[in-house]
């Protein structure tokens, strides 16, 4: 479907840029019933909302065909984020050749942005706590709108903006068109369009069957304390120009960045305590490339807009599945293909399938990279190097100067360190999937309702705890201190036999090794936990059945 005509100047605009076909979201607002009307638009991010909402608008700003002089704006765009409104800006200030635009942001010279409503213009975009503060000083006046534009609007309640996005909506005239565009419409969302708009006309362009087309989802199981070294292994097995790396703290947000940067990744952080210089320039450095990893936190993430982002990487569990697709909307952006990957802790896995599950997202199932896999992969990219393309002129010259001189061999050894030098070492990390598993969630359960295959016997490690039926053992309380210490499941152990003074556990063996490492320093009031070898144990037993309760065996 081409591009129908729209007006004129926006015609000439978007021939310009190459826009040859419309998305979903803009051919919806195109259509004659949309035309006039209040629209709520569920749309999600880079879907070409900006270019939707500014073509939807034109014909209510410029019913004679041209643009009026400056003066009292005819058009507010409201988004959550300085940077949202600065590409919303940006975006409209090609769509809109010849049109003043300006903008109203945080952190930004609030005199500068003062003396610029005061000359007039055509579109004020901005951020609700901005705009309120220009309506309260008097230096935005409303009287002449005729468009207003909710962009990303449940980011806005998510960030607390609802008291200023009703100051705004009360004080712009009755009679102006008012177009709501978010991710989602819940319930706060639907009262605000309830509210303010008159006889809205309720567009969807999201496929809830299909969370995202251009997005893989990946999920990668890791032992216990390995998430540090799984997120360097998996960002150097994709190596992409472009990634964001997602914590649920600002504390965990600093410790990987600065493990990162130790690490020799060019890595930038984003989090609430940046001031608004220190953001800027983290962005401007994953923007331009300076930077390749950035990591954040949810809320610093709101609103952002890198287009060659090509990886999310979710370091700590979404807590839900609006955060894990928000999250993961940040790539497969306007075309582009993306990839995002959980890392999941073993004893996580079953929150991980719930969250997928709840999104509609079938996730592939792995284990992370394992640093042979990442020297293979990067022995296939150096084969692929631009670098090694036949050389012209001096370089010619001076390369087969170096061949006369050195071992062939030799020259190839230099350019393979280095090409390595620059490159991360990668980590070592565990393998809890067994061949086979990959591709499907980790845990295969029989037709029978909670029940769930058991780990072959002899398949497992011994462990001992210090303390046995002197110290009141029970695995009633053995179970779940073992999952909590070591940071795994039921379905990872095997038989559990408590004698006088101490209890010997079988621990499945893919897991074993994390196992160890994470009871290998516990606090002094923890049982202690060693491995105790892998020879028969004695036959007096609590038997603990995978999947269901636990069992004393009688002697005989």
């Amino acid at each position: 479907m081409m591009f129908p005509p729209v007006h004129p100047l926006l015609d000439a605009a978007l021939a310009a840029r190459s826009y040859l076909q419309p998305t979903a979201v803009q051919s919806a607002v195109l259509q004659p019933e949309a035309e006039g009307r209040d629209l709520l638009v569920s749309a999600r991010t880079g879907s070409g909302k900006t270019v939707a909402f500014g073509l939807a608008a034109a014909a209510t700003l410029m019913p004679g065909g041209e643009i009026p002089a400056p003066g009292a704006p005819l058009a507010l765009v409201i988004a959550p984020t300085r940077e949202l409104a600065l590409q919303v800006e940006a975006e409209l200030a090609w769509l809109y050749a010849g049109a003043r635009i300006t903008s109203c942001v945080g952190g930004m010279d609030i005199r500068r942005e003062a003396r610029a409503l005061h000359h007039g213009c055509h579109i004020v975009v901005g951020t609700p706590g901005r705009l309120g503060d220009h309506l309260r000083r008097a230096n935005l006046d409303l009287s002449r709108l005729k468009v207003v534009v909710l962009d990303e609007a449940d980011e806005m309640l998510d960030l607390g903006f609802q008291e200023e996005l009703e100051f705004i909506l009360q004080t712009a005239p009755t009679d102006r068109r008012t177009l709501l565009f978010s991710a989602t419409i819940p319930h706060d969302i639907a009262k605000l369009a309830r509210k303010y708009q008159r006889d809205a006309l309720r567009i969807d362009t999201i496929d809830r069957a299909v969370p995202h087309d251009d997005i893989e989802y990946r999920a990668m199981l890791i032992g216990a304390q390995e998430g540090e070294a799984a997120l360097i292994n998996i960002l150097r097995w994709y190596e992409a120009p472009g990634a964001l790396v997602f914590c649920a703290t600002r504390d965990a947000t600093r410790r990987l960045h600065v493990a990162l940067l130790n690490r020799g990744f060019a890595a930038v952080m984003l989090s609430g305590e940046l001031s608004q210089h220190e953001r800027t320039s983290a962005l401007d450095a994953l923007r331009s490339g300076r930077a390749r990893v950035g990591v954040c936190t949810d809320v610093a993430a709101r609103g952002l807009d890198l287009p060659a982002l090509d990886l999310v990487v979710h370091a700590d569990l979404p807590t839900n599945p609006e955060t894990l697709l928000h999250r993961s909307g940040r790539t497969g952006r306007a075309g582009r293909k993306g990839v995002s990957v959980l890392i999941v802790p073993h004893a996580k896995r079953r929150r991980a399938e719930q969250i997928t599950n709840a999104a509609r997202i079938r996730a592939s199932w792995s284990n992370a990279p394992s640093a042979e896999d990442i020297r293979d992969r990067d022995r296939e990219r150096l084969l692929t190097d631009p670098m090694l393309e036949a050389p012209e002129g001096q370089e010619r010259a001076d390369a087969e100067a170096l061949l006369a001189v050195h071992d062939k061999v030799a020259i190839a050894a230099a350019l393979l360190r280095l090409y390595r030098r620059q490159l991360p070492p990668p980590e070592v990390v565990s393998q809890p999937l067994q061949p086979g598993d990959a591709g499907e969630a980790p845990r295969a359960r029989t037709a029978e309702a909670g029940a769930t295959t058991r780990a072959p016997a002899g398949d497992f490690v011994q462990f001992r705890i210090a303390v046995g039926r002197n110290n009141r053992a029970d695995p009633k309380w053995i179970l779940p201190l073992l999952c909590r210490l070591g940071s795994i499941t039921k379905q990872d152990i095997g038989a559990i036999r408590i004698f006088d003074t101490d209890t010997r556990v079988e621990i499945r063996r893919e897991v074993s090794d994390a196992f160890a490492a994470a009871v290998a320093d516990l606090a002094p009031h923890e049982p202690r936990i060693t491995q105790a070898g892998s020879g028969p144990m004695p036959a007096r037993q609590f038997r603990h059945k995978p999947g269901g309760p636990s069992t004393r065996k009688r002697r005989g």
